[in-house]
C-alpha cells in the first residue's frame, strides 16, 4: 500500500506542476490556434487591401486586421466608396471584382436625404477628422458629431452602428488603424446601376 501511495503522489505532483506549467504560460491550445486565425486575418486583409497605406508611425498587424475587418467584414466600400467598384470590375454584373481606389471610402453615396461620410484622413492626418475615442464613441452611440441633420435627431440615421457597436475595442481599434493609414480621397459620382 505504501508504494502504491508514493506512487500515487508522484503521479499527482506531475499533473499539479504540469497544470502549473501550462497556466503560468497562459497558452493552450485554444490561444495558439486564435493566434494563427489572427495571423491568417491580417494576412488576408493586406491581400486584400486595394489602396497604397502609409504604415509609418503605424501597427501593422492592426492595421491589416483592419483591412480585413473593412474589405472581407463589414462591407464599409459599399456604403463609403463612390462608386464602389472600378469600372469593369463590379462583381455584381459578373465581372472580377476591384474596388475603387481612387474614391475608396471617400464617401458621397446618397441614401435619400443622408450621403456617406468619407472616412479617409483629413489634414490633421486624423480618419474623418475623429480621434480614436471620439471614432469609438460614434460607433458605439450613433452620435453624429457632426449634427448634420438634427431634423432627425442626434443618431446616424443610415450608418449601421447598432450592429457595429458589439465590436471589441480591438476590432475597432484595428479599424481606425487601417482608416488612419489609407489615404486622403475625395468622393466619386455615384451615376446610377453597375457603379
Amino acid at each position: 500500500m505504501k508504494w502504491s501511495a508514493s506512487a500515487f503522489a508522484v503521479v499527482l505532483a506531475l499533473a499539479f506542476t504540469a497544470v502549473l506549467t501550462s497556466r503560468s504560460t497562459g497558452r493552450s491550445d485554444d490561444d495558439h490556434g486564435r493566434d494563427r486565425d489572427r495571423d491568417s486575418r491580417i494576412k488576408i486583409g493586406y491581400l486584400i487591401n486595394p489602396v497604397h497605406l502609409n504604415l509609418e508611425g503605424k501597427n501593422r498587424a492592426l492595421v491589416g486586421l483592419g483591412s480585413y475587418i473593412v474589405n472581407a467584414q463589414a462591407g464599409c466600400n459599399d456604403c463609403h466608396s463612390c462608386p464602389s467598384y472600378a469600372p469593369g470590375h463590379n462583381p455584381y454584373l459578373g465581372q472580377p471584382k476591384q474596388f475603387n481606389a481612387e474614391n475608396f471610402l471617400a464617401g458621397g453615396v446618397p441614401f435619400g436625404p443622408f450621403t456617406s461620410r468619407n472616412l479617409t484622413p483629413e489634414e490633421n492626418g486624423l480618419p474623418a477628422g475623429m480621434t480614436f475615442d471620439q471614432f469609438k464613441l460614434v460607433i458605439r452611440t450613433g452620435i453624429d458629431l457632426d449634427k448634420a441633420h438634427p431634423q432627425f435627431g442626434p443618431l446616424l440615421q443610415v450608418m449601421p452602428w447598432p450592429v457595429y457597436q458589439s465590436m471589441t475595442d480591438q476590432d475597432l481599434r484595428a479599424i481606425y488603424e487601417y482608416l488612419s493609414a489609407i489615404p486622403p480621397a475625395q468622393p466619386g459620382s455615384c451615376t446610377g446601376a453597375g457603379q
